[in-house]
């Protein structure tokens, strides 16, 4: 049998800091914030998106898995072992969902946008980006942003200014998407609006 891989190796302290940088950024959208934990879960799991999982997931948040992520018996028992996480088969059903292929996303319409009388039984999908650089310019407004927030972050669906828009003309209902790196995590709660057509822009 496969040894699996460790969690966080002070569980406590990880994930507060975890939690507080996932809080931080859902009330800042838009901006990046640091993960001073990570974990170096198995492939393809990124070290941030095992972060938030550890924080985020319990026996009572079912998760579903993009293909990589679900062919890969390790990244399951892993999630399962640390976790308790149910895994799903239908995207509908889950409280999270972790794509480690964010240019390939389903359509948000694919997961649950929560109801009117319950609008926080919705799905939360966490995007493992490679880099807050590049791409598509995302010029955001809302609560929690002053005046203007800009954010870049590859990869990213093609269409994904307009699933953004289509997303917020649900609001109350909606889903949440936090975009992880290695390092350091990003929100872009249902709340919030583009200002302006997103623009490519290069690499820095």
């Amino acid at each position: 049998m496969t040894q699996l891989a460790p969690g966080f190796a002070d569980p406590v302290f990880a994930a507060q800091s975890t939690f507080r940088a996932v809080m931080e950024a859902t009330a800042r959208p838009g901006r990046i914030f640091d993960l001073a934990e990570t974990v170096a879960a198995p492939a393809p799991l990124s070290p941030g998106a095992a972060a938030l999982a550890l924080t985020l997931f319990d026996q009572d948040t079912p998760v579903w898995l993009d293909a990589p992520l679900a062919d890969g018996a390790d990244v399951a028992a892993w999630l399962r072992f640390h976790t308790r996480a149910p895994l799903v088969n239908a995207t509908d059903r889950a409280a999270f969902a972790v794509l480690s292929q964010p240019a390939e996303t389903p359509p948000f319409d694919a997961f649950a946008p929560g109801t009117a009388e319950y609008p926080d039984r919705s799905t939360t999908l966490i995007l493992q980006v490679d880099r807050f650089e590049g791409g598509q310019t995302l010029a955001l407004t809302g609560p929690g942003i002053k005046e203007r927030n800009t954010l870049h972050a590859t990869p990213l669906p093609a269409d994904f200014p307009q699933r953004l828009a289509a997303n917020r003309a649900l609001f109350p209902r909606g889903i949440d998407l936090l975009l992880v790196t290695d390092a350091g995590v990003a929100a872009l709660p249902r709340s919030v609006t583009l200002t302006d057509e997103a623009r490519p822009c290069m690499s820095r």
